[in-house]
C-alpha cells in the first residue's frame, strides 16, 4: 500500500520462519529500512528480493526517520526490518515508527518471529503473565538495582543476553532473588544448536559453567514468579516498597494499610523487614 510504512518480523534464526505475508510486503517494496544492510542482504537474497536497502540503526535512527517520511512523502512503498525478530522490541525501530505516525502515514505490523514468545511458548511455566524487560543495563551497579525493582513483580520475567554477559547476569539473578524460583535458559532458537534447559534458579551458574557451549549464543532467560509471600501478594509488597520510597516505615505502613486493606501492624513489620535488607 502506498504511503503505509511495514513493520516487518524476520526470522531470529530459521529463515524458513519468514510468513507469506511478509514475503509478499518485501518484494513488493521499494526501499527496506534494516539495522545491517549486509546482514539483511543476505536474508532478502535468500528470498530473491532485490529493493533498495537504507540504514536504520541505534546511531542513526532519527535522521533515518526522516529519509523514511520523505520516502513515504513520495508514495513510496516501505518496509522496516531489524537484524533478527520483531523491529521496536530491544532493537531500533521504535522512534522511527514514533516519527512517522507523528508525520501522518500510516504504521502497519506483519507478525511473525519473536525470541520471548517462542522461549515462553516452549518453556512450559505456568505464570499467568509475564513481564517483558529486554536487555537488563551492562553496569554491574544498574543491573542488580534493576533486578531489585523487578523482584516483587508477579509474573514470568522475560530477558535478553548477550553471550559476554550471561554468566554475571545469571548470578546476579541468583543471588538477588528468591532460590525457589524457577529459570529457563534458551539460546540459539530455531538455530542449529538450540538448547531449552528449565532449572531451579541456584542451579543456572552450575549449568553455564560447565560446558563452554552454554555461554555460546543468543540467549533468552524466563525467570518463574515469586514464591506466594504468606498474608502478602506481590502487588501489596510493590505498594508498600513504593510508599517506602518516599515516606517514613509507619506512615507507609498506614497508607498501605488503608490502600490494601492489609492489617497495619503486619505491613509496618514487613516495611521493618525491607528498610533493613
Amino acid at each position: 500500500m502506498k504511503a503505509t510504512l511495514s513493520i516487518v518480523a524476520t526470522p531470529i534464526g530459521n529463515l524458513g520462519d519468514i510468513t507469506l505475508r511478509a514475503l509478499e510486503i518485501l518484494h513488493a517494496a521499494e526501499v527496506i529500512a534494516c539495522e545491517d544492510t549486509r546482514h539483511a542482504r543476505r536474508l532478502l537474497n535468500h528470498h530473491g528480493i532485490q529493493a533498495q536497502l537504507l540504514a536504520l540503526h541505534e546511531h542513526n535512527e532519527q535522521v533515518a526517520a526522516a529519509r523514511l517520511i520523505d520516502l513515504l512523502a513520495a508514495g513510496k512503498q516501505v518496509a522496516l526490518i531489524s537484524d533478527a525478530g520483531t523491529p521496536g522490541i530491544s532493537d531500533p525501530g521504535a522512534r522511527a515508527v514514533a516519527a512517522v505516525r507523528q508525520a501522518g502515514f500510516r504504521v502497519t505490523p506483519l507478525p511473525g518471529p519473536n525470541a520471548a514468545l517462542a522461549a515462553l511458548s516452549a518453556a512450559g511455566l505456568e505464570d499467568a503473565a509475564f513481564h517483558f524487560v529486554g536487555f537488563l543495563p551492562a553496569k554491574v551497579g544498574a543491573r542488580r538495582t534493576a533486578i531489585e525493582r523487578l523482584k516483587s513483580i508477579d509474573a514470568t520475567l522475560v530477558f535478553y543476553e548477550a553471550p559476554h554477559r550471561i554468566a554475571e547476569t545469571v548470578a546476579d539473578l541468583v543471588a538477588l532473588l528468591e532460590a525457589e524460583r524457577e529459570i529457563v535458559i534458551a539460546r540459539e532458537l530455531t538455530k542449529l544448536f538450540e538448547e531449552i534447559v528449565r532449572l531451579q534458579l541456584p542451579e543456572a551458574t552450575a549449568w553455564l559453567a560447565e560446558d563452554d557451549n552454554h555461554r555460546r549464543g543468543e540467549f533468552v532467560l524466563l525467570v518463574s514468579a515469586p514464591p506466594p509471600r504468606e498474608g502478602f501478594d506481590a502487588d501489596s509488597e510493590r505498594i508498600l516498597k513504593l510508599l517506602l520510597a518516599e515516606l517514613p516505615v509507619k506512615q507507609a505502613a498506614k497508607l498501605a494499610s488503608e490502600i490494601t486493606g492489609l492489617a497495619k501492624n503486619d505491613l509496618y513489620r514487613r516495611a521493618l523487614e525491607m528498610k533493613d535488607s
